[in-house]
């Protein structure tokens, strides 16, 4: 299938019908690059794809990023198009993003009207946060040195094209914590001999909650959640070890290191209470993604010669490995609507969630105005 603008739609549903999980998106790489080697554009290929279409003499250099992995999660849809690989799915978008930006990279290199060069990043593994810190590493921003860098997300529930975004933060940061506590376990009849690892395990799941309206005021965006409680306890036995697993989102990253003190104290303060042992694991999956200034003022800009309804929104609660980017070159991270009716209005990540095909012109339309707007031939 060539790589035309009339065929856009076509090739975002062949993305969505063999999806690939994170690191593992080796038919997607093998399409793209294909797809941009046709139009010409330089292909690099790492854990993701590069593609280099350069314009002019002079000019700055900007990077457009689009996302490749699906999720583990299994279709419910009942589409020509539903996936064929048992348990993986396309269920945030990302087919419709890499989409998008190759029908940008369709028109820009059909008329290459600008000064500078636009650097194509396809990124794997989002979902987890590993893939742009990969490519990264790999001498990205070293062999392509991006002055800017901009990226796409679609949003469900908002009027399809209608773009949001913001200064400053814009999402969340994630980190993940693991508790360990180590009891002593007995008999169920005769708890006052043991250390039951699940009423201790309680009281600390009830102490993290007043983190948060405690520690640090509610209206901070600061999330924690536990998500898993593990015991060895069984019918008569009191459990020896439990452990707590769960979630913190935060919009500063004032407010994720003072979480992960508080952590350590609650947990440190319950361990002397009880006379026994706790351990507490704390990682950063996603740093907070934060908007830069000028590249922001591009976004809203040709957002408002392209005819779009703009946002300025509020900061969103998930988290997006597009901050690792923009942490290293100033960035603007934004969301186009998906739609408000039928599957474009299921949320992200559920199974019945689709990406809205009309939302593929727009997308790439934007993207093309947006390198015009930054790397103009009289700028």
């Amino acid at each position: 299938m060539a790589l035309q603008l009339e065929n856009l739609e076509k090739i975002r549903r062949d993305f969505h019908k063999y999806p690939e999980l994170g690191f593992q998106e080796k038919r997607t790489k093998s399409k793209i690059a294909n797809y941009l080697k046709e139009l010409g554009l330089d292909v690099q290929c790492g854990s993701g794809i590069i593609g280099v279409l350069r314009g002019g003499d002079g000019g700055k250099a900007i990077g457009l990023r689009a996302d490749m992995d699906a999720l583990p999660i299994q279709e419910t849809n009942t589409h020509s198009y539903i996936s064929k690989n048992t348990g993986v799915m396309h269920a945030c978008g990302h087919d419709g993003h890499m989409a998008m930006l190759l029908g940008a990279a369709y028109r820009l290199s059909s008329n290459v009207n600008f000064k500078g060069t636009i650097v194509f990043i396809f990124q794997p593994n989002e979902e987890l946060g590993l893939g742009a810190k990969a490519m990264i590493d790999e001498g990205l921003l070293k062999n392509f040195p991006i002055e800017e860098i901009y990226g796409i997300h679609n949003i469900p529930g908002v009027p399809t094209g209608e773009l949001l975004t913001r200064t400053g933060i814009i999402c969340s940061s994630e980190s993940l914590f693991e508790i360990k506590i180590r009891g002593m376990g007995g008999h169920s009849s005769m708890p006052q001999l043991g250390r039951d690892a699940i009423t201790i395990g309680a009281e600390v799941v009830q102490s993290l909650q007043t983190i948060i309206s405690r520690r640090i005021a509610p209206g901070s965006g600061a999330v924690v959640s536990a998500t898993e409680f593990i015991s060895n306890g069984q019918r008569n036995v009191l459990a020896s070890e439990t452990i707590i697993k769960g979630d913190v989102r935060t919009r500063r990253p004032d407010d994720r290191k003072k979480i992960e003190l508080y952590l350590n104290q609650i947990a440190s303060g319950i361990a002397s209470a009880h006379d026994i042992e706790i351990e507490v694991f704390f990682e950063t999956e996603f740093i907070e993604t934060i908007n830069h200034i000028k590249p922001t003022e591009a976004v809203f800009k040709t957002a408002k010669k392209s005819g779009l309804k703009i946002t300025d929104c509020k900061p969103m609660s998930f988290s997006e490995d597009f901050a690792h980017f923009s942490n290293a070159v100033p960035g603007c991270f934004f969301l186009l609507g998906n739609g408000m009716d039928g599957a474009n209005n299921k949320p992200l990540h559920s199974s019945d969630y689709d990406f809205n095909d009309d939302l593929l012109p727009i997308g790439a339309d934007f993207w093309a105005n947006l390198v015009k707007n930054r790397l103009s031939t009289e700028g």
